[in-house]
Parts: C-alpha cells; structure tokens; sequence
C-alpha cells in the first residue's frame, strides 16, 4: 500500500468505529459528495465513506465468494480502487451507492471467476489432456454473445431502470433492499424493475 493510501481497518459485517468517530457524521453524509472529495484526495472524505459502506461491501463480497478471508481481501480491493478511481464515478449515470456495489459485485466475481480458473487449470494438468469439446466452446461463444448483448439492452434502460436491475439482479439485493439502498418506496422500485425487465425482454427478443 502505497503512502498516499488511506490505511484501512479491518473490515467485519458490521465494523466497529473508534471511540473518537461520530456514526452519525457517516450517516447523514452525502455519498455522490464523498466521492467527489475523494477524487480530489480528501481523506477524511474517504473514511467516512469507508465507515458508510464497509459493511454492505463487506456483506455482499462475503455472499459472493462465500469465503469470509476471500471476502474481506476483495472489499478491501474494493475500497482501494475507489480511493484511486473516485473521479471516475459518473452521479448523471447512477448513485454512488449503485456504483460502490457495482464495483463490489464486479470484483467478487472476478474473485470467484479466478478462483475458478486456477480450479480448472489443475484439473487439466491432472487429467493432461489436450481436447477441447465443441459443445464446450459453442456455449462460450453463445454466453459471451448474450452478455453484449444485454450490456447493449441496459444501456438502453432509463438510469432509474437500470440502477435498479443492476442492484437486483446483478448484485444479489432482494427488492426491499434495493428500495432502502435508493431509499426509494417499494412500490417504486418494483415498477422499475418490471417495466426494465418487459424493456430488457423486447430488446433481446425473448418470448413472453
């Protein structure tokens, strides 16, 4: 960690704070404006940032790789890239909060997808084999095909829409807590959702 780098402190479900920081100064704080000062190298911007979202990030890297180690390395990942990359958060694009667990969502599955690679890359040793099945690489092909194609299909939802599908379906949040995280009514977020999901279904051309 390099010395420009906030130092962080070990992250838990729920983390505790010291004795001489206020929770509530992290509870009322904006998020889209912590992230600004951030980019500007605000460091006390980024702690309470960090004691805003440890434990969601934390929370969902552990539902993801399911390991509490692996989980803790990857929302501290998380929290480092967003210390070094806070200028490229976009507020006309989405909610900090959505971008914050969008990045947590992406980095646990590269942890999980890595993890992955390593697992199959000893069994090919294991077994020394040299042939690929066809179907295998047919359905490569097709998968990586479909996620442009639902990459282009969002880019075509409302922010609204799309922030709400990301957080739901790309991030694990059940409907209600989508709707506290964008503290928005539950009703809302559930119309969101179908009406980006009949969206999403037109533009792929899936059949009702």
């Amino acid at each position: 960690m390099s010395a420009n780098t906030p130092q962080l402190r070990s992250l838990s479900a729920v983390p505790s704070l010291p004795s001489d920081r206020d929770p509530d100064v992290a509870a009322a704080a904006v998020p889209e404006d912590l992230l600004r000062r951030i980019a500007l190298g605000d460091e006390k911007a980024f702690e309470t940032l960090y004691d805003l979202f440890a434990g969601r990030v934390f929370g969902l890297a552990r539902r993801i790789v399911r390991n509490p180690s692996q989980a803790e390395e990857v929302a501290q990942e998380v929290f480092l890239e967003i210390w070094r990359r806070a200028s490229r958060f976009d507020p006309a694009r989405g909610s900090a909060t959505s971008w914050v667990m969008t990045l947590t969502h992406a980095r646990s599955v590269d942890r999980v997808r890595s993890a992955q690679a390593s697992s199959d890359r000893e069994l090919k040793v294991a077994y020394a084999s040299h042939e690929i099945e066809i179907d295998t690489v047919v359905d490569a092909v097709e998968s990586a095909f479909e996620r442009k194609a639902v990459q282009k299909c969002l880019g075509a939802l409302t922010d609204l829409q799309r922030e709400s599908i990301t957080l739901a379906y790309y991030s694990g949040y059940t409907y209600r807590e989508v709707a506290e995280l964008l503290t928005t009514p539950l009703p809302t977020i559930k119309t969101r959702l179908r009406d980006g999901m009949i969206r999403l279904r037109d533009c792929l051309g899936v059949q009702a």
